[in-house]
């Protein structure tokens, strides 16, 4: 039995090396979102290249709400009610996903 302790650590230390492991987070460059929480009904969205983004915002339970894409940095907001939202924006081939309060 004593044989058998060195042979699992072995193999648990070679699954933990053989997992890939990303060089980066993949998210946005530059990205920043403000107000949050939002007051006035409007959001910017800013990254550092500033292309087209899409964005698609769900409540709490993972259920889509919103869906648009906007080429400046403004979004409209006045249509969803006051509450807890996940924004995800899509800029070219990456992707920031962030808490969004709405008062």
């Amino acid at each position: 039995m004593k044989h058998f302790y060195p042979f699992i650590f072995f193999f648990i230390i070679a699954i933990g090396y053989s997992q890939n492991k990303p060089t980066t987070d993949g998210g946005i460059e530059g990205f920043s979102l403000y107000p949050n929480p939002v007051t006035q009904g409007k959001v910017y969205i800013t990254t550092q290249h500033n292309a087209p983004k899409k964005i698609m915002i769900f409540d709490v339970f993972g259920s889509p709400i919103m869906e648009t894409t906007i080429l400046g940095k403004e979004l409209n907001l006045s249509e969803l009610d006051a509450g807890v939202y996940v924004l995800r924006v899509f800029e070219t081939n990456k992707v920031a996903t962030r808490k969004l309060i709405i008062k």
